[in-house]
């Protein structure tokens, strides 16, 4: 049976990024940082068929309008998932018989010191995310939705907070530090190039080891809040049936599962940004 990869490429995590503007359509810079975050996305998928010639690999978009890698320039090998909505966000192609996830490009939960853009799914919107009173990012978000599903992520490549954080929620798991962050919009680089060779040659390494990695999972109902940064981003979601208000700030929800949990937080982010 063939070896299933889902590669999630969120962009604020890619060498050569610092600033929330160089991730904006419109700005100046970002059609180039399309280019490297494409750049990247082929080096994970490389490294899949290095692995495994068989695979087969999905790349699901995780920035923004999930509209940000250049499908002309993605490997042709590769299967692509872009556009909004699409079910599942930043995970969309995760089943039960995915074998490994990885992460490329992330970033840093939100409130995390000396991070590169850190926040967590919508920045202006949400300023923490609970789930059975533990605080989660993207990272620990995706990662608790794979180990639902069986697929343990195995490499996560970003600046060195989030090397940190996937090692607190996926012990085991490989990291590639592109980037060490001087600050929320500074950081210490890898060139591209470099980025790039280093996030294909430790793909196969952490695909062997897969089965080490232990990745938090949440089994059973989920308490989940979700804290947005104004008190008027709630109303919109409080209209869902089983919403409540914790504060004036946190919307409280419990949820039958992890996934109904992930679906609620992409609710929130959607409903407090109207």
């Amino acid at each position: 049976m063939e070896m299933r990869v889902l590669v999630s490429v969120d962009m604020e995590g890619i060498a050569g990024v610092v600033h929330g503007e160089e991730v904006i359509p419109g700005h100046s810079e970002y059609e180039r940082n399309r280019k490297l975050l494409t750049a990247e996305a082929n080096a994970a998928v490389r490294g899949v068929f290095a692995y495994d010639a068989a695979a087969h690999v999905q790349v699901t978009e995780a920035h923004a309008s999930f509209r940000n890698l250049l499908p002309e320039l993605l490997d042709r090998r590769a299967e692509l998932l872009r556009g909004t909505p699409k079910p599942g966000g930043m995970m969309a192609g995760l089943a039960e018989n995915t074998d490994a996830v990885l992460f490329i490009g992330y970033h840093g939960k939100a409130g995390t010191p000396r991070s590169v853009m850190a926040h967590t799914i919508s920045g202006g919107t949400i300023a923490d995310v609970r789930c059975n009173g533990r605080s989660l990012g993207e990272i620990g978000l995706n990662t608790a939705l794979a180990a639902h599903y069986g697929a343990p992520p195995v490499l996560a490549s970003g600046d060195d907070t989030v090397a940190a954080e996937a090692a607190e929620v996926a012990p085991g798991i490989h990291s590639v530090v592109v980037k060490r962050a001087l600050g929320a919009g500074a950081a210490a680089m890898l060139h591209p190039d470099e980025a790039c060779d280093q996030i294909e040659h430790a793909v196969p390494e952490a695909l062997a080891g897969r089965e080490d990695v232990r990745p938090l999972r949440f089994d059973g109902p989920v308490d989940l809040e979700v804290q947005v940064h104004r008190p008027r981003m709630t109303e919109h979601a409080l209209l869902v049936p089983g919403m409540e208000l914790a504060d004036g700030r946190t919307l409280r929800y419990r949820a039958p599962d992890f996934p109904t949990a992930y679906q609620v937080i992409e609710l929130i982010a959607t409903l407090g940004a109207v």
